[in-house]
């Protein structure tokens, strides 16, 4: 996935949690990269307009882009030998594309909900947002391209699952997994052990913007979990890390910190990965289930429908050994329902 200069091509922003996943995953691999604005002419446009967007030779030889950071993560991990962040061990590789699955796909819930749902984070994110790519204008024309975002942004609450009935069960959700980060942190330098994994990194870049961004979660977190506050700040640049295979943890003896933490994924993601999956196939317009036994209403997703395919088939492809530790793993959690049957 390289350029002609060696390097790889991609174009993102700060204020975006994926760049920010996908930034600090190439430093910790070592990858050499360069960071362009996506309104560089030079650059190709993606099909869908998301960051980061990636940008590789096509078949002729010219430059195509490419997003969702996922399989971009998968396809790293294929082209650059040395310090993955994928495990090794197949069963503790399923493990971590669950937790990464949950930072990329629940997690940002949080993220997406604090940014617009306050008067606070709204005038902050409408404020700095638009000054990453428009700095060099003058006040009025900020100001009004931090409006036009904001009101472009706004209504896309739908999109993640925020609204006033889901609200209160993503902000309690986001208090659970702070509460247990910091337990798990209390123990251990990253989720799989002591060296950071793929659900690392998918984390990180949600908690860029709740730990250290948006004024409402920002005080929360601060008040409670001043280790997962200095993690996302570690997390930023890990080149100095020297990972072994030793590193990772047992899929077949993982801490009671660790199962807690897949338990919130149990509690809150595997219900909502089900229900819209089922909403997907039947052409609903509308997913409605309960969420810790709460009601959850949301304009069903077709990509997260993806991800229930992705997590199966990785898990389908296990051998029968790797797939009873992971069954072992996640007994009690919650998640073993996304695999049954």
């Amino acid at each position: 996935m390289q350029t002609a200069t060696d390097r790889v091509l991609l174009s993102g922003a700060p204020g975006s949690p994926y760049t920010r996943k996908m930034l600090a995953l190439l430093r910790y691999r070592h990858i050499p990269y360069s960071l362009r604005s996506r309104d560089d002419p030079r650059l190709p446009p993606a099909k869908v307009a998301l960051l980061p967007t990636f940008y590789v030779p096509g078949p002729d030889g010219q430059l195509t882009a490419i997003t969702d950071s996922t399989p971009i993560l998968r396809r790293l991990e294929r082209e650059h030998a040395g310090r993955e962040a994928r495990p090794s061990d197949p069963a503790l590789a399923l493990i971590d594309a669950l937790l990464e699955d949950f930072g990329d796909e629940w997690l940002t819930k949080a993220m997406f909900h604090y940014h617009w749902a306050y008067a606070d984070d709204i005038a902050k994110a409408a404020g700095v947002l638009p000054a990453f790519t428009r700095a060099r204008t003058p006040d009025d024309q900020l100001q009004a391209a931090g409006k036009a975002f904001a009101d472009r942004q706004i209504p896309r609450l739908r999109y993640v699952g925020s609204n006033a009935v889901t609200g209160p069960v993503i902000e309690a959700s986001y208090v659970r997994f702070v509460d247990l980060m910091e337990a798990h942190l209390r123990d251990h330098r990253f989720l799989l052990g002591a060296r950071p994994s793929a659900a690392d990194f998918a984390c990180y870049g949600q908690l860029t913007q709740l730990v250290h961004f948006d004024p409402t979660p920002m005080v929360l977190t601060h008040a409670r979990a001043h280790r997962l506050a200095a993690w996302v700040m570690l997390m930023e640049d890990l080149t100095g890390e020297e990972p072994t295979e030793a590193d990772w943890l047992d899929a077949g003896a993982l801490p009671a910190t660790l199962k807690a933490l897949l338990g919130e994924a149990g509690r809150t993601y595997a219900p909502l990965l089900l229900a819209n999956a089922a909403a997907v196939a039947s052409g609903a317009s509308e997913v409605a289930t309960e969420i810790d036994g709460k009601p959850w209403t949301m304009q069903p997703f077709a990509y997260q429908a993806k991800c229930l395919t992705w997590l199966r088939e990785e898990y389908a492809a296990l051998g029968e050994r790797d797939r009873a530790k992971v069954d072992a793993a996640l007994a009690g959690t919650g998640c073993e329902v996304l695999f049954a049957g």
